[in-house]
């Protein structure tokens, strides 16, 4: 086996940067997200069904573009279910196939949080950098994300 290819004292810095921003990030956008009933999990589930068409996707297809397992999202959906939120719906052409579909409670729900959830990423996030530096973090990440969604879908290692 080859030695590891350590990281140097910068690379290491912001790496860990990284690491605490988004944590940190996630942790206050979760919480404030918790005053409205939501976590940031079923925020951005709502947001998914919200964007597609008749506000409905199919379960794995949905875990697919939230990153989760099929159980996680099965369990995840159940709770969101529980809360009116969302409900499932067998597939007509796919006997094995179900959707999430949003409700009209889930609905209502994310029209009336989005705003903030809005505001609070702007607060915590896009506000803390200029347009330029904006731009960079989207070309930085870019390739980023196209490496691991080809990983995950198991086309390049």
């Amino acid at each position: 086996m080859d030695d590891p290819r350590w990281l140097s004292p910068q690379e290491q810095r912001a790496w860990r940067t990284h690491l605490a921003a988004h944590r940190l990030l996630s942790h206050q956008l979760d919480r404030e997200l918790h005053e409205a009933g939501l976590s940031l999990n079923d925020y951005e589930i709502l947001v998914h069904l919200s964007e597609s068409p008749r506000r409905r996707m199919r379960m794995s297809d949905l875990a697919d573009a939230t990153v989760q397992s099929r159980s996680r999202l099965s369990h995840q959906i159940a709770r969101m279910e529980d809360a009116g939120l969302v409900t499932r719906e067998h597939c007509e052409d796919d006997r094995r196939g179900t959707f999430a579909v949003l409700t009209g409670r889930g609905w209502e729900t994310i029209q009336r949080v989005a705003g903030d959830h809005v505001e609070g990423v702007r607060r915590h996030f896009i506000d803390r950098l200029t347009a330029d530096q904006v731009a960079a973090l989207e070309a930085i990440y870019r390739p980023i994300v196209d490496h691991l969604q080809r990983v995950r879908a198991g086309k390049s290692a």
